[in-house]
């Protein structure tokens, strides 16, 4: 469970750190995660780049990252720093996602049925302010709220529109 996802919070501290240290190697910054497994705690840095990402990309990320979060001390308990490549049929959650997914295929879940239906195949049409605009595979198109989707994520086995 992510720990304060708002405001001051940890992932937007982290988030502010490492963005421009992605930058910096060429890389985008595509999400962050503080999530408790058990006993333990992760940070999760999620970096990509045109082309994919290298187990050297995560291992550039996590060297450039360790100092400057040591300094800032933006977490307040031990945890263990992951970084990884977001991975084939990654999530969308942030805006920035959808806008750079329109045209691509995705799977939409939504939280309540709709026509006795709550996962979608199809393509992402279009994104603006939350509401995504997709069509299924049977042609049907919907707009419909980010926050009644349980998850939207890139179907990369599902074939090209």
């Amino acid at each position: 469970m992510p720990l304060k996802e708002k405001g001051g919070s940890t992932v937007a501290a982290v988030w502010k750190i490492a963005e421009p240290i992605a930058q910096a190697l060429g890389l985008e910054l595509w999400d962050v995660r503080f999530e408790k497994e058990g006993a333990d705690w992760f940070l999760r840095v999620f970096i990509d780049k045109e082309g994919g990402v290298s187990i050297d990309d995560c291992v550039d990320m996590s060297h450039a990252l360790d100092k400057p979060l040591d300094d800032a001390d933006p977490i307040d308990r031990s945890y263990c720093l992951e970084v990884s490549s977001p991975g084939i049929e990654r999530a969308l959650k942030r805006d920035s996602h959808f806008e750079q997914s329109v045209g691509k295929r995705v799977i939409l879940k939504l939280i309540r049925p709709l026509n006795g239906e709550r996962e979608f195949r199809g393509t992402l049409s279009g994104y603006d302010s939350g509401n995504i605009e997709f069509t299924a595979e049977d042609g049907n198109k919907m707009i419909v709220n980010k926050k009644e989707t349980s998850y939207v994520k890139l179907d990369d086995f599902g074939g090209e529109e």
